[in-house]
């Protein structure tokens, strides 16, 4: 097991209720905490929530969402976790933060104006906490915030402070380009990039 692995991370039932229409519609524009710290292996940002995640209160927590799988079968966690369990992440050494904070039924009500916002808030996050690596899921958004329209998936030339940014496929069960085993693989190089620093 990677030295970096909790093993005792508790198996966890996945809540019983999901969100109402009703919970849906009224959770646009609402935001979701950040979980962070000080030094993380890794900070993984999202777009912006989506509305079941912003519903339940929870990261990447729409059925369908593929990071959890992802982060699982790369070997960043020890087991899959649910959304709710989100904070085991913190005794992994990995946050999750967002781009932009306000939800939104899709990644694409975005404006350019929001992302260039968001990549700023992101910048100062980073320097704030000062994680080893940036996670960025999602390159279209990435290319946009922080103008770098010729970005491919990987690590990037530049850093924010000392901390190397990387750019991941979204995960979003919406994302035709990355299936499941596509993904785990890119999560996989990536986490083999983590472990070597």
């Amino acid at each position: 097991m990677d030295r970096h692995q909790s093993p005792e991370l508790k198996r966890s039932k996945a809540p019983a209720s999901r969100p109402t229409r009703q919970d849906l519609q009224a959770a646009s524009e609402k935001k979701i905490s950040d979980l962070t710290a000080s030094e993380l292996r890794v900070l993984f940002c999202g777009i912006n929530p989506g509305l079941y995640s912003a519903a339940t209160g929870h990261h990447f927590a729409r059925p369908g969402n593929r990071f959890w799988p992802a982060l699982h079968a790369s070997g960043f966690t020890p087991r899959l976790l649910f959304p709710h369990e989100e904070r085991e992440l913190l005794s992994l050494q990995l946050g999750i933060t967002n781009i932009v904070d306000r939800a939104s039924a899709t990644a694409d009500e975005l404006s350019a104006e929001e992302l260039i916002a968001g990549a700023r808030k992101l910048q100062d996050k980073v320097k704030q906490f000062r994680p080893r690596y940036v996670a960025i899921l999602g390159i279209g958004a990435y290319r946009t915030g922080f103008v770098r329209p010729g970005a491919v998936i990987g690590s990037q030339t530049h850093a924010i402070g000392s901390t190397q940014v990387w750019i991941l496929p979204s995960p979003s069960g919406l994302n035709a380009h990355y299936q499941p085993k596509e993904l785990a693989r890119v999560f996989r190089e990536f986490r083999d990039a983590v472990d070597a620093t």
